[in-house]
């Protein structure tokens, strides 16, 4: 197939494959200006302009497409290759051929065979704003920014007030690094349509490039409150909080990074997408439906690309992602394996499986599915952390280490694989060995909250006094108290009150926890708590971290 898969990241932990609906040109980009050929000035006579010299327009390779794009293409090509062989008059409907075949193309990402179709559009139709704006998009695919910011500009004079132009063109600038010319577009198109999203994001991330981190972060702090879905603002928001000094807010936001953009609604590229009867084109449509979580037509957009082409795994596998996402975790697991079973080195199908298996607590054969995963793709990091999660939880966390060094090793910026490691050898009630790996996870990632409260619960209740340290574990839980308050963290600085001494504190803070944990229906967590509290009353500390079966 010439079509470029998109790729979702909507289902955390299901599957990893990052999100980015922008659509990926075939062969080389279009080039940044706008063409050699005369363009007629608006009210140009079409017939007048038609006699001016016309770009050809080739027609390209379609023996790797489908059958119905194919014939799509063809059909469009026809009255084209008429007016080229000067077999037909170029009159009125000459530039609404040419602009039909340039948006077919375009929408089976064959960039280069569009550029032409499109110009010749253009300079029969000056006073259309699709022109100007399909090669704006295409020139801004391939990195052409000053083609693509002029294209913008010359369809914002046709259509002053249009969202998407607005937007884009802003989006553009910001890409030159010119946040003085960005702004004013971003502002206008949220004056214009106060409720768009991606106005707002624009603003943020002008504000970003201004260096005015302040406004920038309560931009996009507005973003994630408005629409928890726009991912794509999590990095830029860690960003503008580490320029305010703020490491511990920002790693929260950097760690949720994601390819992934936010669009303005875009009625021209909304009818180009739906242009193509393809499994691609479906496949596209459905993605999009992920993204705005619409479950049912997400999965009527895949269950009709299978239609067209029943054979297609990875498609199988997005339609059982969007099963999954919709509660039908039955079917979904029928169409997972079936994708696993038809499909040629598709490691997150089994990988999708491994990850239904343990949400059941089947952990040892969720551990051959991982494994399975990775004999397809030994690179694949998620799954190598999922099979040690799961080697662990079956009873054999000597294996599990061995699978988190080698992430680590391979990987030294992900903080689970550290974290895991430490926790295999708690499990392994090895503990100056897990006091040893979280301090050096921390040397690693000093800023972050998970491994300094596992150290912390460490330090106040490993049986091994050697690795105890009440008061270093009190001033880790009150330095982490600070920043949020949850039951856990309670926890901790409970027991290490008791280590320090501090029972009456400590059993004063239990009850306080017990009460919040009945409130919240909690059964089997005050069991827990409860437990612990009647030790303090004795005046005993804790000697157990984490009860057995709940190490993280």
């Amino acid at each position: 197939m010439n079509l470029t898969r998109p790729h979702y990241g909507v289902m955390a932990g299901l599957l990893s494959v990052p999100l980015c609906l922008a659509a990926a040109c075939g062969g080389a980009g279009p080039p940044e200006s706008g063409g050699a050929m005369p363009v007629g000035g608006g009210g140009s006579d079409p017939l007048a302009v038609a006699e001016q010299r016309l770009e050809t327009v080739v027609l390209p390779d379609l023996s790797e497409v489908s059958d119905s794009v194919r014939e799509q293409v063809l059909a469009r090509w026809g009255p084209v290759d008429r007016l080229q062989a000067g077999e037909a008059d170029s009159g009125p409907d000459a530039a609404g051929h040419y602009g039909a075949l340039g948006m077919v193309l375009m929408a089976a990402e064959f960039a280069v065979a569009a550029v032409p179709a499109f110009r010749n559009a253009r300079a029969l139709a000056p006073d259309d704003v699709r022109w100007p704006y399909y090669l704006a998009h295409l020139q801004r695919d391939a990195g052409a920014l000053d083609g693509a910011a002029a294209r913008f500009e010359e369809a914002r004079r046709l259509d002053p007030d249009a969202m998407a132009i607005l937007v884009w063109l802003g989006d553009v600038r910001l890409a030159q690094g010119d946040a003085e010319a960005a702004e004013p577009l971003f502002a206008r198109a949220l004056e214009l349509y106060p409720d768009s999203v991606s106005a707002r994001f624009g603003l943020a991330r002008a504000a970003l490039m201004h260096e005015e981190f302040e406004a920038a972060a309560r931009g996009l702090e507005e973003i994630l409150e408005l629409e928890p879905s726009a991912t794509a603002a999590h990095y830029p928001l860690g960003q503008a909080y580490l320029r305010l000094g703020e490491p511990d807010r920002a790693e929260v936001h950097l760690r949720q990074r994601e390819a992934a953009d936010i669009r303005p609604a875009d009625p021209l590229m909304d009818a180009l997408n739906a242009l193509l009867e393809s499994a691609q084109a479906y496949e596209t449509r459905g993605i999009q439906a992920l993204n705005r979580e619409d479950w049912d037509g997400a999965v009527a957009a895949f269950r009709r690309g299978l239609e067209l082409e029943s054979e297609d795994a990875e498609l199988r596998h997005r339609l059982a992602t969007a099963l999954y996402l919709r509660g039908d975790t039955d079917v979904a697991r029928i169409e997972f394996e079936r994708a696993a079973t038809e499909g040629t080195n598709l490691a997150q199908a089994d990988y999708s499986l491994g990850v239904l298996l343990q949400d059941e607590g089947r952990h040892a054969e969720a551990v051959g599915r991982f494994a399975a995963a990775l004999e397809q793709r030994p690179t694949y990091a998620e799954a190598r952390l999922r099979l040690a999660w799961n080697l662990r939880r079956a009873g054999d966390p000597e294996a599990a280490l061995a699978h988190y060094e080698q992430v680590s090793r391979a990987n030294p910026d992900l903080v689970e694989a550290a974290f895991g490691h430490a926790m295999a050898l708690v499990v392994l009630r090895r503990w100056e060995d897990a006091r040893t790996s979280l301090e050096q996870a921390l040397d690693a990632h000093p800023d972050d909250a998970g491994l300094a409260h596992a150290r912390a619960r460490l330090l106040a209740a490993a049986p091994d006094a050697q690795v105890r340290d009440g008061e270093q574990a009190l001033a880790i839980a009150d330095r982490l108290a600070a920043q949020a308050r949850t039951l856990d963290l309670g926890e901790t600085m409970a027991m290490a009150l008791a280590e320090v001494g501090a029972f009456d504190r400590a059993a004063a803070l239990q009850r306080d926890l017990i009460t919040g944990a009945r409130r919240a229906g909690l059964t089997d967590v005050i069991r827990r708590l409860e437990e612990n509290l009647r030790r303090y009353e004795r005046g005993e500390a804790s000697r157990t971290p984490w009860p057995e079966g709940e190490v993280p």
